[in-house]
């Protein structure tokens, strides 16, 4: 691994432990062990860094939310989903945290970060329409967007809600879980029939990992 993936991944787990703000360069640089300069040659400033980060972050995002495929089972695919958000707000946690102060810093990336959840928004409308049609959940069409909405507010801002209402700051894997649970609260009054009792499953599932830990 070269340096510039050395000093992006350091960010990541300092940004991760100790909350964005309270990291700068100058302190991922002593942790790897680098000179200042170093890290400079590789990154003008901390918003550089965050910017290279937010990319890693879009990368994950367009690989694992893919649209739904109509040859695999559509629970299957909202399992993967939902595996990949997991995934997703584990790795960057820091960034759900202090996402407001992020993006007030830097104006290119906050157009960036908004580009991409329209079009993550279109694509979690696209899941909860695919449930509709394979008779998964009944909701009306109008409401799909608000709905998808709702499942992308719980989703940005669960970390953040946990950390004010946990004594310690720290957070957890079974964490990411729970929230997960939430998600999937969200459908069961729309479930019915077989729909209802796979999401029950799912719920079952994702509580089991959610008290492993």
């Amino acid at each position: 691994m070269g340096t510039k993936d050395k000093i992006i991944q350091a960010s990541i787990m300092l940004f991760n432990q100790q909350g964005e703000r309270a990291i700068s360069t100058n302190h991922i640089a002593a942790h790897l062990g680098i000179s200042p300069g170093n890290l400079y040659y590789h990154f003008k400033n901390k918003e550089d860094i965050l910017r290279h980060i937010f990319a890693l972050y879009r990368e994950h995002l367009q690989t694992h939310f893919v649209p739904l495929r109509a040859d695999e089972e559509l629970l299957d695919q909202l399992v993967g989903y939902l595996d990949s958000l997991f995934e997703l707000m584990w790795k960057f946690h820091f960034f759900y945290d202090n996402l407001g102060d992020i993006l007030s810093r830097d104006e290119q990336l906050k157009k960036e970060y908004l580009a991409l959840q329209a079009n993550l928004l279109e694509q979690v409308s696209d899941v909860v329409r695919g449930l509709k049609v394979a008779g998964i959940i009944e909701i009306d069409e109008g409401d799909i967007p608000q709905f998808a909405h709702t499942i992308k507010i719980m989703v940005s801002f669960w970390t953040p809600y946990l950390k004010i209402h946990k004594f310690d700051s720290d957070l957890v894997k079974t964490d990411i879980y729970k929230g997960l649970v939430k998600v999937l609260l969200l459908f069961k009054p729309y479930s019915y029939g077989e729909g209802l009792d796979k999401i029950s499953q799912l719920q079952q599932h994702y509580q089991q990992l959610a008290i492993q830990e």
